[in-house]
């Protein structure tokens, strides 16, 4: 480690705590305020398209209606980018005469970017057109995040909500929500932002591919294509999906250092703001600045032990004549261990996906850490809206722990919280587990999943893991030593990507709709206070050992292993 990677470090998040207030006051202001920003450019569109879907916005609804159009809404979107990815051969925008995508990888990708996953078991250069890049992909980034934040929100306000006189039983109107999150806050940031990356040299056009020859006299070909657009939304929507296999390590994704920051920045810049939205709407600021501490504490621990981690030499080729500067082996030399490390932590805390080096040839500590990091729920800012709506579902364990330290009702905001709320939210933190290792044995047990793997032992048990947790986490990186490209792999992936997008949002909006209706108790002397250092430490104590409690076992045999055979000399 040196003191130029930790100036990036502390350069990045103190970007990061820049934009958290204003952009989270923007955010309160689009979903919560009385009137929206711009409202001469941006507001007849808004009335516009709420119209054409006959939707009223003064029309709020309760949790399962709420839910219901999540996912009504989701599987369509589902259905459209299947449908253009079967047709893209028939279809324009498709210069390289690309043919149509088969079944298992379509849904698959369908299913990934529908989720907000962004799981790429294909090459996209060499895969989509396009039309299916763009009408497909990109727009299926905006709604996803969209909707996350929506969800965000919906639980955000089941907590904050005081009744009315008969009881208020709605968490605001997804349709709404919607269109809010994509006309207000994504399409005019990505706009922006697109300028910038393409000022920076990211790729910009319709053209076809083209073909050179290097100096060494070798043809080689060189894709084209609408990236910076993509690259936009991928990157401030947590989505993660690259236009080309190589991801944000590709020079025409991620060009430059300042690039490469501003990515950085762009992934955390929405989770980390609606921290400061979400205190706003509690009515104590406090509220949300507990939770930011909690996830800064829990970042700050993943890319500290990344970086030391990958500031070392690699075990692997200890034996080669070679001097090592740290573990180079995967990375680009522009970005160096400390950018890359950071941008591995980063990807994984924020459920992104996108990687500016390659996971897989990490050492086995520094890639334990972007796996735990997935493990621990994608809480430690989280996508946009998972991560929150994730914590908050902590928050609620938290609290019930604390009210059996003081022996009180747990109560959260002048809330109770009962069994009915602690039920639904341990429903939501089993599942990720149930999905995770019951998918990870399977795979495990069979031929065709482990046939797919390129490295045998605890590194190949630490690629299956990986690809489990981040299909289930929604994150979307992948360990690059296995082909998921099967029928096994497409189908089993895309099922722990549904549940873990919507087997886990459907309790998050159950615990909301049970909140909202709460009558606020003022707080008393044994009240536990939710906003000081005390309860943010019980907040990332009990993340840490849920992750570990469930995982812990499942990581001694993968990169534990493999670490400890690593110092031995033994290396597989």
């Amino acid at each position: 480690m040196s003191l130029l990677g930790w100036l990036q470090i502390v350069l990045f998040f103190g970007l990061v705590l820049a934009v958290t207030k204003p952009l989270g006051l923007y955010l309160l202001h689009v979903f919560e305020g009385r009137t929206q920003p711009l409202p001469r450019v941006l507001g007849p569109v808004e009335r516009l398209l709420l119209r054409l879907c006959g939707v009223d916005p003064r029309r709020e609804q309760t949790w399962v209606r709420y839910a219901l159009s999540l996912l009504a809404f989701s599987l369509f979107s589902a259905l459209l980018v299947y449908l253009l990815q079967r047709l893209q051969h028939v279809l324009p925008l498709n210069p390289q005469n690309l043919p149509a995508v088969g079944p298992e990888l379509a849904f698959n990708t369908a299913v990934s970017f529908t989720t907000n996953t962004n799981w790429q078991s294909y090459a996209g250069e060499s895969t989509l057109s396009y039309l299916s890049q763009m009408v497909g992909l990109t727009w299926q980034n905006f709604v996803s995040a969209a909707a996350g934040i929506g969800v965000a929100l919906a639980l955000a306000r089941g907590f904050t909500r005081r009744p009315g006189p008969e009881g208020q039983k709605t968490l605001g109107n997804f349709w709404v929500d919607l269109v809010r999150g994509t006309l207000y806050v994504l399409l005019p940031l990505c706009v922006v932002y697109a300028l910038f990356l393409v000022s920076q040299g990211v790729l910009q056009n319709f053209a076809p591919y083209r073909e050179l020859t290097t100096l060494e006299g070798v043809k080689q070909t060189l894709a084209m294509g609408p990236v910076a657009s993509q690259e936009a939304i991928k990157m401030l929507g947590t989505n993660g999906g690259g236009f080309f296999n190589a991801n944000s390590a590709h020079p025409f994704e991620n060009p430059t250092p300042l690039t490469n920051l501003v990515q950085l920045v762009s992934i955390f810049a929405i989770p980390a703001a609606l921290t400061y939205t979400y205190g706003k709407m509690a009515r104590d600021t406090k509220q949300g600045w507990a939770l930011f501490a909690a996830m800064s504490v829990l970042f700050f621990a993943g890319v500290t032990a990344a970086y030391a981690a990958e500031s070392q030499a690699n075990p692997a080729v200890a034996v080669a004549p070679v001097t090592q500067n740290g573990n180079l082996e995967g990375k680009e030399v522009r970005f160096g261990v400390a950018a890359s490390a950071l941008f591995a932590t980063v990807t994984t805390d924020a459920s992104c996906g996108a990687v500016n080096s390659m996971h897989d040839s990490f050492t086995a500590l520094g890639g334990m850490v972007p796996l735990v990091n997935i493990q621990l729920g994608e809480v430690i800012f989280g996508g946009v809206g998972a991560g929150l709506y994730g914590l908050l579902v902590m928050v609620v364990l938290a609290v019930f722990i604390a009210g059996l330290m003081v022996g009180r009702t747990p109560e959260y905001l002048g809330k109770k919280i009962e069994a009915k709320e602690l039920k639904l939210a341990m429903l939501y933190v089993l599942i990720f587990p149930l999905v995770i290792l019951g998918l990870s044995a399977v795979a495990a047990v069979l031929p065709q999943g482990v046939s797919s793997l390129n490295d045998a032992g605890p590194h190949g048990l630490s690629e299956i893991l990986y690809a489990y947790s981040s299909g289930t986490g929604n994150n979307g990186s992948a360990f690059a030593g296995l082909n998921a490209n099967t029928p096994f792999w497409n189908i089993s992936l895309g099922l722990a990507m549904l549940a873990g997008r919507f087997l886990m949002i459907v309790p998050v909006l159950a615990i909301a709709g049970s909140m909202v209706g709460k009558k606020v108790v003022a707080p008393g002397p044994g009240t536990f206070p939710t906003h000081g250092a005390l309860f943010t430490g019980l907040l990332v104590s009990v993340v840490v050992i849920v992750g570990a409690l469930t995982f812990f076992p499942a990581l001694s045999l993968g990169p534990l292993v493999e670490h400890y055979l690593g110092q031995s000399g033994k290396v597989f």
